[in-house]
């Protein structure tokens, strides 16, 4: 027996993983990130809208200008100037911190990382790993044995899980098929 405070000790399992990597393999992924993009594609296009017709109300209002009493001068102005801060209320709507953009990133994106949080967690408790880092987040990973990296590992459970419900897929719909012929 060992005397009190010395305890057999090994050292500090750790593995990495890249969550990059991962997710750019992943297909749920992929298809999340096209729809967010498609999103994003429309939301920009919205506001570029806007924004040409703010400059053809400015155009028109330099136009007329010299034809407007004062009053209606400083009415023009105003709604130009409410037009341009309705964009600028568009665009925080849509990418602002708080916005559209990390509501729907979050919504589309969010479950395939659970997911693969849920595998990594499996994995290292399995191995038995003290840690587990994503290389690619801000954590700073100065070096890394290959032999740590735990990302492969991750990926094959992904596309395992994957297969699993595809063919679970495929065995409702040829049941849904087959009840179909009966009726």
């Amino acid at each position: 027996m060992l005397p009190w405070g010395l305890n057999a000790q090994r050292g500090a399992r750790i593995a990495y993983i890249d969550m990059d990597v991962i997710l750019s393999k992943n297909k749920e992924y992929s298809t999340a990130n096209k729809l967010l993009d498609e999103k994003i594609t429309q939301w920009k296009k919205e506001i570029e809208l806007k924004k040409i017709k703010l400059k053809q109300i400015q155009d028109q209002f330099t136009v007329e200008k010299i034809l407007l009493t004062p009053e209606l001068i400083e009415d023009r102005e105003l709604e130009i100037r409410d037009f341009a801060s309705e964009i600028i209320t568009l665009q925080e709507k849509r990418f602002g911190p708080y916005g559209d953009m990390m509501i729907q990133k979050n919504q589309l994106l969010k479950p395939v990382q659970d997911q693969v949080l849920s595998i990594v967690q499996d994995v290292a408790k399995e191995r038995k790993y003290d840690f587990v880092f994503d290389r690619s987040s801000d954590i700073i990973m100065l070096y890394s044995a290959k032999n740590y990296d735990i990302s492969d590992l991750v990926l094959k459970r992904i596309q395992v899980q994957e297969r699993i419900k595809e063919r679970k897929e495929k065995i409702d719909s040829a049941k849904k098929l087959l009840n179909g012929d009966k009726n």
